[in-house]
């Protein structure tokens, strides 16, 4: 039998690839202070006094290494923002949601996170923003829940 005229067979296949990541000691640090004691922290260039959250260990403007965090509040401001109307698998919250970059107070550069009790249209950049925890925390990003507007 000639399979020359014949199409491909192909079959969608998934394939599951645990795996752990390790993240340093300097997010180690921001997570296990997010974690255990509710706290948000950036990283502080040495050099330039630049601070970075989320944290990171090499400064961006100078390429020194950055070893130590320095506490931020946990309010901030929209920066810009996106409402997501659609179903993503990889989302860990249904639609609609909406995306925000957060410059929070003390930092020089913003956090994607989301932004929650904000009904869709009625966010503005520029509006203020505070973080809300998740009541179990496991040492990642999403413990904090997301961010509510606040009035000051």
């Amino acid at each position: 039998m000639s399979t020359v005229n014949q199409k491909p067979h192909t079959m969608l296949g998934k394939m599951e690839v645990p795996y752990r990541n390790y993240l340093g000691g300097l997010a180690s640090e921001f997570y296990v202070k997010l974690r255990d004691e509710k706290k948000l922290a950036g990283a502080k260039c040495p050099k330039c006094g630049r601070v970075y959250m989320p944290p990171q260990s090499i400064c961006a403007t100078c390429f020194v290494k950055i070893e130590k965090l320095v506490d931020l509040s946990d309010k901030g401001t929209v920066v810009t923002f996106t409402e997501v109307n659609y179903k993503e698998p990889v989302q860990p919250v249904q639609p609609p949601f909406i995306y925000g970059i957060i410059k929070l107070d003390g930092a020089d550069t913003g956090l994607l996170h989301f932004i929650g009790e904000a009904k869709p249209g009625s966010l503005k950049i520029g509006d203020r923003v505070q973080a809300v925890f998740a009541e179990k925390r496991s040492g990642n990003i999403l413990d904090i829940k997301y961010f509510k507007p606040v009035k000051e």
